[in-house]
């Protein structure tokens, strides 16, 4: 069966604009809790077929991967059909899924998992500059001057049909490895709001509403190929970016392992370091949210933070002292990796989110980091996104179970079959379904926090995180 047909939920996506993609995963969650509802397998698969898919890990390991290769590719457009992606409908898809009603606030940018917890605790919709175009096309992972050559002969006709965007071209051959046989990486970079959003915001924004600029200042080295257009060797996990140019022991023994016949990838000098593709702020966008928010009369504000796992702490500590507000346990950490996210679950089980970005050992580090500063939690668990490759320096189930242990009294996971880990295609499916049967907890939703009370209190904490919270525009309000 193919994966685009397994993994068909109610509300499609528009053409080029993949269900697969974090975006997507962290739009319709966010989405989904402000219309009221759980967030069951990405949002993306069909109820009559969930069965199936939590009964996916019985397939051998090599059928698995090529059901995530395949399955993946068969999301991707013909290369023929570039000059016909309108990112515009992309943002209509997006603005579509949000309830229209009234916001005191809209957060705008970067696409993060602690943002989907920090719109639900606001009660307002997240917006994302950055969308794939995932191409369908054949690659060996480690040809990355092939790719190279590849974006130079195919991207003109995206940007010139999309002049209001960047193109970070993609291609990891680690954590992606098992993808990019099969497909080409576009991630466009929105540099305006577009009509879509500034009529979405004008309908739905109070009139003293602010609009938040959400800003991952998270860089990478990139190669110049062009006006609006780069390429990107690689991106955050478990290699550090010098890695995948400059090799490493690491990289040989990962390479070793896939059976490869180099050691260290043929790529290009980078030209310098751009805004990370996948989690890095375009910072354009924000000059013209700065524009309509002075045309309009709206406050604007901005939220910043270097690392895309920076945003965590903050929101979970946000989340510890809103229970504790109402009197509930504050004692209970879910830790969720990349899109693996279940605000709906998460709060009616009376649970802190903490967002992971991927599950390699920098991810367990921050956690960590967090945990050792953080009054200590009774109970953690975590989730854990199977991707089907043993990538160079994905931490293990054992490494995760050690840093869950700091726990004082239960630990574990949601979802996971540590025997299968990383390989656990079910997880996608069994996240949601088994969230519910690991924590009995019940406690009603949270009603939306008042924006006056969140900016006062972040204005007061923001030096104790790794974030800035400032106003935009000095003016008299």
């Amino acid at each position: 069966m193919r994966l685009s047909n397994l993994f068909a939920g109610e509300r499609a996506t528009p053409p080029a604009l993949p269900n697969f993609d974090s975006t997507t995963a962290f739009v319709r969650a966010t989405a989904r809790y402000l219309r009221g509802e759980e967030f069951p397998a990405l949002g993306m698969m069909h109820p009559k077929l969930a069965p199936l898919g939590a009964r996916l890990n019985t397939l051998p390991k090599n059928v698995r991967t090529q059901f995530l290769t395949h399955g993946g590719g068969n999301e991707g457009i013909s290369p023929d059909e570039l000059g016909d992606v309108d990112i515009e409908r992309f943002r209509e898809w997006v603005v579509d899924q949000y309830p229209e009603k009234g916001y005191p606030a809209v957060v705008v940018g970067s696409s993060n998992g602690a943002a989907v917890y920090l719109a639900a605790m606001l009660g307002v919709p997240w917006l994302p500059q950055t969308f794939l175009v995932p191409i369908r096309r054949d690659c060996h992972p480690d040809a990355i001057r092939e790719d190279i050559q590849w974006g130079l002969e195919h991207a003109e006709p995206f940007l010139e049909a999309n002049p209001d965007v960047s193109l970070h071209q993609m291609h990891d051959p680690n954590q992606d490895r098992l993808m990019v046989r099969k497909l080409a990486y576009f991630r466009s970079k929105s540099r305006t709001l577009g009509d879509a959003y500034e009529e979405f915001i004008e309908t739905v924004l109070a009139e003293d509403g602010t609009v938040i600029s959400l800003e991952c200042k998270y860089d990478w080295p990139a190669i110049d190929l062009g006006e609006r257009h780069s390429f990107q060797v690689g991106g955050l996990g478990g290699l550090e970016p010098e890695e995948y140019y400059e090799g490493s022991e690491t990289v040989a023994n990962f390479l070793a392992s896939q059976d490869a016949d180099i050691r260290e990838w043929d790529v290009p000098e980078p030209d310098g370091r751009l805004p990370e593709s996948e989690w890095g702020f375009e910072p354009a966008l924000r000059e013209d949210l700065e524009r309509f928010a002075d045309e309009r009369g709206y406050d604007a504000r901005r939220l910043a933070f270097d690392d895309p796992r920076d945003l965590s702490p903050f929101v979970a500590d946000w989340y510890r002292r809103r229970y504790a507000d109402r009197d509930r346990s504050v004692d209970r950490l879910l830790v969720q990796s990349f899109a693996l996210v279940e605000p709906w679950w998460t709060i009616r089980t009376g649970s802190v989110p903490y967002w992971s970005a991927f599950n390699t050992e920098p991810d367990v580090a921050f956690l960590e980091d967090y945990l050792e500063g953080a009054d200590p939690y009774d109970e953690i668990r975590a989730t854990l996104f199977g991707h089907g490759v043993e990538s160079a320096g994905l931490a293990s189930t054992d490494r995760w179970r050690e840093a869950l242990g700091r726990a004082t009294d239960r630990h574990g996971f949601v979802g996971v079959d540590t025997d299968e880990f990383p390989y656990d295609v079910e997880t996608h499916v069994r996240y949601h379904r088994d969230l519910p049967r690991e924590i009995e907890a019940r406690h009603p939703h949270l009603p939306p926090l008042e924006f006056e009370a969140f900016d006062s209190r972040t204005g007061e904490i923001a030096d104790d995180y790794e974030i800035t919270w400032e106003r935009l525009r000095d003016d008299d309000r």
